[in-house]
């Protein structure tokens, strides 16, 4: 049982230093190559589609959807950060170093989310530099902006570790991707509004946790809020408390971190 006291700032900085030097090493994969997957994407919708497409919840089109493309590449960003970072700790078998040094689990978790943080925020930063040089966006709330991109970072940051803790191959490593993030994100309201959708079919959109993290972004970039005022800010810090406490759970029990 951990009984120190104080936060291990010196720990804490060893963390995120080390993390940040394993994605300066690989620069064209971890920033580059999301941002021109968005360049496409601005492209296409702002020239391609776009230009057959009036507007949509009474915008044009590429500015309704371009905060769903940032917010995919900040779901993809945050997932692998922690998720390959956590496996290959575990694989290479230097986990036993963190494990063994002055830090509580609350630090070690901490630590892993701040260079998820710092990641997603740059991805998203550079993205949205993009949107605006296109005049293809703009930001309504820069805090509100700033809030949804640490929220769903965080969230996914911490879903990572979990499915780094438990995957026993690289091909179990990218299951969660493959069948579940990217189907839920491409029907979670990045392309269309909800009211384009059947009555019938309009649960799909407000039983999909991609929907609710979609809107926020759209609602701090353009101002459109298709939920009822606060229902996903609450239901996004229901999501960290909870995937907060697994996390911590799995770590005081060492879940994949002892084996």
């Amino acid at each position: 049982m951990q009984t120190k006291t104080g936060i291990n700032w010196i720990g804490l900085y060893t963390i995120v230093r080390r993390e940040v030097a394993r994605m300066l090493r690989v620069p064209i994969q971890i920033f580059v190559a999301p941002w021109i997957s968005a360049l496409l994407f601005i492209f296409i919708f702002g020239f391609v589609v776009g230009g057959r497409i009036a507007s949509i919840g009474g915008h044009r089109y590429l500015e309704f959807v371009l905060p769903g493309i940032l917010l995919m590449n900040i779901v993809n960003a945050s997932f692998l950060q922690s998720s390959s970072a956590i496996y290959f700790a575990r694989f290479l078998h230097f986990i036993e170093e963190t494990l063994v040094s002055p830090l509580s689990y609350v630090e070690m978790i901490a630590g892993s989310l701040a260079v998820v943080v710092v990641r997603s925020t740059v991805t998203a930063i550079g993205i949205l530099i993009m949107g605006l040089a296109f005049n293809a966006t703009h930001i309504e709330s820069v805090p509100a902006f700033l809030f949804w991109v640490v929220a769903v970072s965080s969230i996914f940051g911490l879903l990572g570790i979990i499915i780094g803790l438990w995957a026993k191959s690289f091909e179990q490593l990218n299951v969660l991707t493959v069948f579940f993030i990217t189907p839920l994100s491409m029907v979670g309201g990045v392309f269309n509004t909800v009211n384009m959708l059947p009555s019938w079919l309009r649960w799909l959109a407000y039983g999909n946790p991609f929907f609710y993290f979609t809107n926020g972004i759209r609602g701090a970039m353009l101002g459109v809020d298709e939920t009822p005022p606060g229902l996903g800010i609450a239901l996004t810090l229901v999501l960290l408390v909870v995937m907060g406490g697994t996390v911590w759970r799995l770590y005081s029990k060492g879940y994949g971190l002892r084996e």
